[in-house]
């Protein structure tokens, strides 16, 4: 069976409040985005690499990977409008319908080996795999402007990588987009589909404000 991870970094830099994209920003003299795809080669699986960058950085990573001798194998896809169009459009570059295709967030440089083949695993056993990780806080909603107290027991966070069989995943993005489609699993949620929970690691965090960077740092000198 053939796997594939699509690695999605359409982001910003606004909340880092840096102009340049954070999946460029430099991680222990490396931009973070090597650090992410280095990981998947350095799984078990070694899935074959889908990079779903903007148009408008093709250019600046490209020659980040000049600078920095940057040579693993992937495959380089222009992002779309949204999230949701941007893995469609890796998608639709898989033409194996015998397969198992991870996603996972560019600005996750800190899931591990094990993390990765443990989704393909499940995945290829089970339909999908979702990464998650149980909530540590008490957790509050709002609704109807008061606040109410939700058994985190019950509270899961969901992380990346999202791991599901070709038919599964193309099947859920012939849907058009709708704004409640947050991640890849509630987009395959919607066609009826169950989706299965496998454990994450409180170390695999997103990238998205300024300290981020120094706790990936700190993570990774360990």
């Amino acid at each position: 069976m053939k796997h594939y991870a699509i690695i999605v970094a359409g982001g910003s830099g606004t909340r880092m409040r840096s102009a340049v994209p954070k999946q460029f920003l430099l991680l222990n003299g490396l931009p973070l985005l090597m650090h992410t795809i280095r990981v998947f080669q350095n799984s078990r699986t070694q899935p074959d690499i889908i990079l779903v960058l903007h148009p408008d950085s093709h250019e600046y990573w490209l020659s980040l990977c000049q600078e920095h001798q940057f040579t693993l194998p992937y495959q380089l896809v222009s992002g779309g409008e949204t999230r949701f169009h941007s893995v469609k459009n890796g998608i639709l570059t898989i033409e194996d319908e015998d397969a198992v295709i991870a996603i996972h967030d560019a600005v996750r440089p800190l899931v591990t080996p094990d993390i990765i083949d443990e989704s393909f695993d499940c995945a290829e056993q089970y339909g999908n795999a979702v990464v998650a990780i149980k909530s540590r806080d008490s957790v509050r909603q709002i609704k109807d402007n008061r606040s109410q107290s939700l058994n985190r027991d019950e509270i899961y966070l969901i992380q990346t990588p999202q791991t599901f069989k070709a038919d599964q995943l193309k099947k859920a993005y012939l849907q058009p987009y709708q704004e409640n489609f947050t991640d890849d699993a509630s987009v395959v949620e919607q066609t009826g589909v169950n989706i299965n929970l496998i454990g994450g690691s409180y170390q695999n965090i997103k990238i998205t404000y300024p300290e981020d960077i120094a706790i990936a740092e700190f993570l990774l000198s360990q």
